[in-house]
Order: structure tokens, then C-alpha cells, then sequence
């Protein structure tokens, strides 16, 4: 089943201990795309300005992704630059120019509307839920958010939730959404919300669901070097929703299996800058890394 995804593509200017990059290719629904890609078919929306180069859309040609909701206007595209420092836990965030992202309004080509499985990259709560009134019958509805809208668009996002089956956020949104401290609690209160599921990303650390009655636990996949962080909570997204369409189960067994795919693709991400890494994985060695991963966690 195809992924529908709405969110940012971007020039990212990023710089880490281990060199810098100019102008790489960046973007929320840009990283989920190219992670997703691996399982399924992916439908994307997005907008992008006229300096946009051509040889670059052939990285979503490259991996089968759908272009058709795609918006090409007047003006430059989103840019960011960050830096990473230390243990590279937190981007410092330089600059941000919006530019076309800034007024962007994601309008669903017809051909979209039946979208069975729908992300909500990271946005404005009042455009997710505007992609949400575009689309006709999902089978399963997740979304990111920020600190931003958390701060500053509560109320929106409070009304996306009662719309949303789940929710991936990491554990510094999840304690500043909810006010708690413990994780664990924490995602349970969203669960009153609204979701159906909470994943919290906790970096380096893994991850935590809460699923129903179940809680799921998974360290992150051990790496001798990260590179670059960035993308990497898209990609663990785009591993994460690209599973469970292929599976075409949101069961606990599938959701935990979703952890783990999403795990180890976010760990291809961060072994080099930008997409240098992830747009080269394939299948093959996406599932070997899994396999390496299940036999790390299993205890005999």
C-alpha cells in the first residue's frame, strides 16, 4: 500500500565534528520519502522554489516517488543551517529562511485523496489538519510536531490529536506536551488525547511505545561513528510507516517490528551527511542490519 506523506524539502547547510556540507538536499517529508521508499510506493507533497535543481528531483525518480503533489513556485526553497557539537544530541539551529515553505498550502492532487496511509511530517497543526479534511478514508493517520507548536499552537495541535491513530515526537516533546517527566506516563496522557499509539524517539537511547495496553522498548542500533544526525527521526518515520503499509497490519507485534525497521533505518542516515548514506541503501542490506539487530536484543 502507498504512504502518503506532506511536509518540507529543504537546503540543508549542516556542520558536525566531522566536516561540513552546503546546500545538501534536507526536509522532513525529503528524508521520510527516501526511507519509506524502501518498502512501499510513497506519495509526496511538498513545495519547492524555482531554484530548485533539476538533477535533484531525480533522487525521488531515483527511489519511485511519486512527484505528483509536488508544488513548484515563484521564489527559493526552504533553507536551513545548523551546527552539532559534543555528543551531537541537539542541533544548533544558525539560520532558517522559510522562503515558499513559509506560505505553502498543501492541496491534494486528486489522484492522492484515497490514501490509505497518511504522515503528517512536521508542520503547522492548522496545514495537517487541512491535509486531513483532503483525504477520504485512511487506514492509519500519524504525525510529528515540534516544540514550536507545542508552545505556540496548542490548541491545534490538541484537535489534530483527536483526529491522528498515532503520534512520534521525541521525549523532550512528549514531557513538554504533557508536563511530565516519566516517559512512560508521559506517553500514556497523550494517549488521552487522542492517539491510538505514542512513539517517543529518545536519540541515542531508542525508543518507547505505547500501544494500547503494551509498552514497547527498543535500544537505538550500536554505531561506531555518526557523521550527521540530521533526518534521522524522519527516517526512523519513513522506516516506521513504510513497514507497517507493507505489512498492512497496526497490530502491537507489527508495531514493534515498525520500531525496529524504523531503528535501523535511521541508523543508515547518520553514518554520512545528508542523504549520502540512506539514498544508497538497499532492501537487502536494510534487512541485513536487522537481522544484526534482532540478534543483539535477543537474550538466551
Amino acid at each position: 500500500m502507498s504512504v502518503l506523506v506532506v511536509g518540507s524539502i529543504a537546503f540543508d547547510t549542516v556542520e558536525t565534528p566531522f566536516g561540513k556540507v552546503e546546500g545538501a538536499l534536507g526536509g522532513s517529508a525529503t528524508f521520510f520519502s527516501c526511507a519509506a521508499s524502501l518498502f512501499t510506493d510513497i506519495r509526496l507533497v511538498g513545495v519547492i522554489g524555482r531554484d530548485f535543481p533539476e538533477e535533484r528531483l531525480k533522487i525521488f525518480s531515483e527511489r519511485g516517488i511519486d512527484t505528483a503533489g509536488l508544488q513548484i513556485v515563484d521564489g527559493d526553497t526552504f533553507n536551513w543551517t545548523g551546527r552539532y557539537e559534543g555528543d551531537m544530541s541537539q542541533a544548533e539551529t544558525v539560520e532558517v529562511n522559510l522562503n515558499v515553505f513559509g506560505t505553502f498550502d498543501p492541496i491534494l492532487p486528486d489522484s492522492y485523496r484515497d490514501s490509505e496511509f497518511v504522515f503528517l511530517a512536521n508542520g503547522a497543526p492548522a496545514l495537517q489538519l487541512k491535509v486531513l479534511d483532503q483525504v477520504q478514508k485512511p487506514k492509519l493517520i500519524v504525525c510529528d510536531t515540534m516544540n514550536l507548536w507545542i508552545d505556540t499552537a496548542l490548541d491545534d495541535l490538541k484537535a489534530l490529536l483527536r483526529r491522528v491513530d498515532g503520534i512520534i515526537l521525541n521525549d523532550g516533546e512528549a514531557r513538554m506536551l504533557t508536563g511530565q517527566d516519566n516517559l512512560v506516563v508521559a506517553g500514556r496522557a497523550i494517549r488521552e488525547m487522542g492517539p491510538t499509539f505514542v512513539v517517543i524517539k529518545k536519540g541515542e537511547h531508542g525508543g518507547l511505545a505505547i500501544v494500547g495496553d503494551d509498552i514497547i522498548s527498543l535500544p537505538a542500533y550500536p554505531l561506531p561513528v555518526v557523521k550527521d544526525p540530521t533526518g534521522a527521526g524522519d527516517s526512523f518515520a519513513g522506516g516506521f510507516m513504510g513497514y507497517l503499509a507493507e505489512a498492512g497490519a497496526i497490530d502491537a507485534a507489527a508495531m514493534k517490528k515498525a520500531i525496529a525497521y524504523g531503528t535501523v533505518t535511521a541508523s543508515f542516515t547518520v553514518e554520512d551527511f545528508s542523504l549520502d548514506r540512506l539514498h544508497n541503501v538497499t532492501r537487502e542490506e536494510l534487512d541485513g542490519r536487522l537481522a544484526e539487530f534482532s540478534e543483539l536484543l535477543t537474550i538466551r
